[in-house]
Protein backbone atom coordinates (compact mmCIF):
# COMPACT_ATOMS: atom_id res chain seq x y z
CA UNK A 1 0.00 0.00 0.00
CA UNK A 2 1.47 3.69 -0.96
CA UNK A 3 1.10 5.46 2.28
CA UNK A 4 -0.27 9.58 1.33
CA UNK A 5 0.99 11.93 3.50
CA UNK A 6 -1.29 15.04 5.10
CA UNK A 7 0.09 18.43 4.10
CA UNK A 8 1.46 18.94 7.99
CA UNK A 9 3.76 15.74 7.78
CA UNK A 10 4.79 17.03 4.30
CA UNK A 11 5.92 20.12 5.89
CA UNK A 12 7.76 18.04 8.60
CA UNK A 13 9.41 16.38 5.96
CA UNK A 14 10.08 19.23 4.14
CA UNK A 15 12.30 20.38 7.44
CA UNK A 16 13.53 17.25 7.10
CA UNK A 17 14.80 17.54 3.62
CA UNK A 18 16.46 21.18 4.20
CA UNK A 19 18.60 18.93 6.82
CA UNK A 20 19.54 16.59 4.13
CA UNK A 21 19.89 18.62 1.35
CA UNK A 22 22.23 21.27 3.80
CA UNK A 23 24.35 17.70 4.71
CA UNK A 24 24.82 16.72 1.52
CA UNK A 25 26.25 20.44 -0.11
CA UNK A 26 28.66 20.48 3.52
CA UNK A 27 29.92 16.77 2.76
CA UNK A 28 30.63 17.99 -1.51
CA UNK A 29 32.18 21.07 -0.01
CA UNK A 30 34.61 19.05 1.80
CA UNK A 31 35.27 16.20 -1.03
CA UNK A 32 38.80 16.46 -1.87
CA UNK A 33 42.37 14.48 -2.23
CA UNK A 34 43.55 12.93 0.57
CA UNK A 35 40.28 12.81 2.92
CA UNK A 36 38.94 9.16 3.95
CA UNK A 37 35.56 8.55 3.38
CA UNK A 38 35.73 7.34 7.52
CA UNK A 39 35.96 11.48 7.85
CA UNK A 40 33.19 12.76 5.73
CA UNK A 41 31.28 10.20 7.33
CA UNK A 42 32.02 11.95 10.92
CA UNK A 43 31.43 15.34 9.16
CA UNK A 44 27.76 13.98 8.40
CA UNK A 45 26.89 12.10 11.47
CA UNK A 46 28.15 15.02 13.45
CA UNK A 47 26.36 17.98 11.01
CA UNK A 48 23.19 16.07 11.25
CA UNK A 49 22.72 15.81 14.79
CA UNK A 50 23.91 19.20 15.37
CA UNK A 51 20.55 20.27 13.81
CA UNK A 52 18.58 17.91 15.65
CA UNK A 53 18.32 15.10 13.00
CA UNK A 54 19.26 10.80 13.14
CA UNK A 55 21.04 9.44 10.94
CA UNK A 56 19.18 7.17 9.52
CA UNK A 57 21.12 4.82 7.87
CA UNK A 58 23.56 4.22 11.11
CA UNK A 59 22.17 0.84 12.55
CA UNK A 60 19.31 0.22 9.44
CA UNK A 61 19.23 -3.24 8.99
CA UNK A 62 23.14 -3.49 10.29
CA UNK A 63 24.92 -0.58 8.92
CA UNK A 64 27.29 1.01 10.62
CA UNK A 65 27.61 4.33 9.23
CA UNK A 66 25.77 7.21 9.00
CA UNK A 67 26.44 7.74 5.01
CA UNK A 68 26.80 5.65 2.13
CA UNK A 69 30.33 6.83 0.58
CA UNK A 70 30.38 4.87 -2.71
CA UNK A 71 34.01 5.34 -5.42
CA UNK A 72 34.16 5.02 -8.29
CA UNK A 73 32.60 1.74 -9.73
CA UNK A 74 30.81 1.29 -6.69
CA UNK A 75 27.30 2.05 -6.99
CA UNK A 76 25.63 2.45 -3.75
CA UNK A 77 26.03 1.39 -0.09
CA UNK A 78 29.92 1.88 0.45
CA UNK A 79 30.74 1.80 4.31
CA UNK A 80 32.93 4.88 5.17
CA UNK A 81 36.43 3.63 6.19
CA UNK A 82 40.33 4.24 5.57
CA UNK A 83 39.80 4.98 1.48
CA UNK A 84 41.04 8.18 0.97
CA UNK A 85 40.13 10.25 -2.09
CA UNK A 86 42.24 10.55 -5.26
CA UNK A 87 42.37 13.25 -8.01
CA UNK A 88 40.49 11.73 -10.43
CA UNK A 89 38.08 10.12 -8.29
CA UNK A 90 34.01 10.31 -8.05
CA UNK A 91 32.39 9.43 -5.18
CA UNK A 92 28.68 9.08 -4.71
CA UNK A 93 27.19 10.38 -1.29
CA UNK A 94 24.29 9.11 -0.22
CA UNK A 95 22.08 10.71 3.23
CA UNK A 96 19.34 9.72 4.88
CA UNK A 97 17.80 12.04 7.97
CA UNK A 98 15.16 11.34 10.09
CA UNK A 99 13.23 14.88 11.60
CA UNK A 100 10.26 14.59 13.22
CA UNK A 101 9.07 11.32 12.37
CA UNK A 102 9.85 11.23 9.15
CA UNK A 103 13.08 10.15 7.00
CA UNK A 104 13.96 12.14 3.89
CA UNK A 105 16.84 10.32 1.35
CA UNK A 106 19.34 11.93 -1.06
CA UNK A 107 22.13 11.55 -2.97
CA UNK A 108 24.69 13.31 -4.86
CA UNK A 109 28.11 12.71 -7.24
CA UNK A 110 30.71 14.87 -6.98
CA UNK A 111 34.04 14.77 -8.98
CA UNK A 112 37.56 14.71 -6.85
CA UNK A 113 39.71 17.19 -8.99
CA UNK A 114 40.22 16.35 -12.35
CA UNK A 115 38.15 14.18 -14.22
CA UNK A 116 38.10 12.99 -17.70
CA UNK A 117 35.14 14.40 -20.06
CA UNK A 118 33.16 11.05 -20.21
CA UNK A 119 33.19 11.23 -16.77
CA UNK A 120 31.81 14.66 -16.79
CA UNK A 121 29.27 13.89 -18.87
CA UNK A 122 28.63 10.33 -16.73
CA UNK A 123 27.22 12.69 -13.93
CA UNK A 124 25.30 15.54 -16.14
CA UNK A 125 23.45 12.74 -17.77
CA UNK A 126 22.60 11.56 -14.47
CA UNK A 127 21.12 14.55 -12.53
CA UNK A 128 19.14 15.24 -15.90
CA UNK A 129 17.65 11.56 -15.28
CA UNK A 130 16.91 12.78 -12.06
CA UNK A 131 15.41 16.14 -13.04
CA UNK A 132 13.24 14.73 -15.59
CA UNK A 133 12.18 11.54 -13.36
CA UNK A 134 11.28 14.16 -10.83
CA UNK A 135 8.79 15.73 -13.14
CA UNK A 136 6.51 13.32 -13.33
CA UNK A 137 5.75 13.09 -9.55
CA UNK A 138 2.72 14.75 -10.18
CA UNK A 139 -1.17 14.11 -9.75
CA UNK A 140 -2.60 11.93 -12.98
CA UNK A 141 0.68 10.70 -14.02
CA UNK A 142 1.60 6.60 -13.63
CA UNK A 143 4.24 4.73 -11.67
CA UNK A 144 5.65 3.33 -14.91
CA UNK A 145 6.32 7.04 -16.18
CA UNK A 146 8.91 7.80 -13.45
CA UNK A 147 11.41 5.03 -14.40
CA UNK A 148 10.61 5.60 -17.86
CA UNK A 149 11.71 9.29 -17.69
CA UNK A 150 15.31 7.90 -16.65
CA UNK A 151 15.48 5.11 -19.04
CA UNK A 152 14.83 7.02 -21.87
CA UNK A 153 17.39 9.97 -20.84
CA UNK A 154 20.29 7.32 -20.39
CA UNK A 155 19.71 5.08 -22.88
CA UNK A 156 19.42 7.84 -25.66
CA UNK A 157 23.20 8.87 -24.76
CA UNK A 158 24.52 5.28 -24.73
CA UNK A 159 24.65 4.96 -20.85
CA UNK A 160 23.22 2.03 -18.53
CA UNK A 161 20.46 2.18 -16.26
CA UNK A 162 20.78 -0.26 -13.40
CA UNK A 163 18.06 -2.29 -13.15
CA UNK A 164 18.33 -4.19 -9.42
CA UNK A 165 18.33 -1.44 -7.81
CA UNK A 166 15.65 0.78 -7.25
CA UNK A 167 13.89 4.09 -6.33
CA UNK A 168 11.05 3.37 -3.58
CA UNK A 169 8.25 5.15 -1.29
CA UNK A 170 9.57 6.53 2.04
CA UNK A 171 8.06 8.59 4.80
CA UNK A 172 8.06 7.22 8.73
CA UNK A 173 10.14 4.41 6.95
CA UNK A 174 13.03 4.35 4.42
CA UNK A 175 12.04 2.20 2.75
CA UNK A 176 8.30 1.66 1.58
CA UNK A 177 6.01 1.45 -0.74
CA UNK A 178 6.57 1.09 -4.01
CA UNK A 179 9.54 -0.02 -5.92
CA UNK A 180 10.14 1.93 -8.53
CA UNK A 181 12.29 0.44 -10.84
CA UNK A 182 14.23 3.11 -12.60
CA UNK A 183 13.07 1.65 -16.14
CA UNK A 184 9.96 0.61 -17.81
CA UNK A 185 6.72 1.79 -19.93
CA UNK A 186 4.74 5.04 -19.74
CA UNK A 187 1.37 4.94 -18.69
CA UNK A 188 1.70 1.63 -16.73
CA UNK A 189 1.41 1.25 -12.98
CA UNK A 190 -1.02 2.83 -10.05
CA UNK A 191 -2.13 6.57 -10.75
CA UNK A 192 -0.12 8.61 -8.72
CA UNK A 193 -1.90 10.64 -6.35
CA UNK A 194 -1.49 13.48 -4.27
CA UNK A 195 0.55 13.07 -0.68
CA UNK A 196 2.85 10.09 -2.36
CA UNK A 197 6.46 10.25 -1.37
CA UNK A 198 9.11 9.30 -3.11
CA UNK A 199 13.27 8.60 -3.20
CA UNK A 200 13.92 9.47 -6.93
CA UNK A 201 17.45 7.69 -7.49
CA UNK A 202 18.63 7.10 -10.61
CA UNK A 203 21.86 5.24 -10.97
CA UNK A 204 23.88 5.22 -14.03
CA UNK A 205 26.70 3.56 -15.90
CA UNK A 206 29.28 3.99 -18.48
CA UNK A 207 28.85 0.12 -19.08
CA UNK A 208 26.11 -1.71 -18.67
CA UNK A 209 23.48 -2.57 -16.16
CA UNK A 210 24.49 -5.60 -14.22
CA UNK A 211 25.75 -5.84 -10.60
CA UNK A 212 28.08 -7.50 -8.33
CA UNK A 213 27.91 -7.52 -4.58
CA UNK A 214 30.99 -7.07 -2.40
CA UNK A 215 32.28 -10.64 -0.90
CA UNK A 216 33.96 -9.16 2.16
CA UNK A 217 31.03 -6.84 3.60
CA UNK A 218 27.70 -7.89 2.33
CA UNK A 219 26.87 -4.15 1.67
CA UNK A 220 28.89 -2.27 -0.99
CA UNK A 221 27.50 -2.99 -4.56
CA UNK A 222 29.66 -2.54 -7.73
CA UNK A 223 28.89 -2.58 -11.49
CA UNK A 224 29.73 -6.17 -13.17
CA UNK A 225 31.84 -4.76 -15.76
CA UNK A 226 34.33 -2.41 -13.57
CA UNK A 227 32.09 0.70 -15.56
CA UNK A 228 32.01 4.25 -13.72
CA UNK A 229 29.14 4.47 -11.91
CA UNK A 230 26.80 7.84 -10.97
CA UNK A 231 24.15 8.12 -8.29
CA UNK A 232 21.70 11.34 -7.37
CA UNK A 233 18.72 11.36 -5.63
CA UNK A 234 16.02 13.75 -4.03
CA UNK A 235 12.50 12.89 -1.82
CA UNK A 236 9.73 14.10 -3.92
CA UNK A 237 6.09 14.67 -3.02
CA UNK A 238 2.69 14.12 -5.57
CA UNK A 239 0.72 17.57 -5.08
CA UNK A 240 -2.24 18.84 -6.94
CA UNK A 241 0.36 21.75 -7.90
CA UNK A 242 2.62 19.74 -8.99
CA UNK A 243 6.28 17.79 -7.85
CA UNK A 244 7.30 19.21 -5.06
CA UNK A 245 11.25 18.27 -4.24
CA UNK A 246 11.72 17.88 -0.49
CA UNK A 247 15.27 17.65 -0.35
CA UNK A 248 16.00 20.60 -2.98
CA UNK A 249 16.96 23.50 -0.96
CA UNK A 250 19.62 24.25 2.05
Amino acid sequence: MIVRKSPDELEAMEEGGRITSACLKMLSENVRVGITTRELDRLAEEFIQDHDGKPEFKGYQGFPASICASPNTMIVHGIPGTYRLRDGDIISLDVGVRYRGFVTDAATTVAVGEVPEDTVDLLDVTRKCLSEAAEQVRAGNRLGDIGHAIQSVAEAQGYGVIRDLVSHGVGRSMHEDPQIPNFGRPGTGPFLLAGMVFAIEPMITLGGYEIEMSSWDGWSIFTADGSLSAHYEHTVAVTENGPRILTNGA
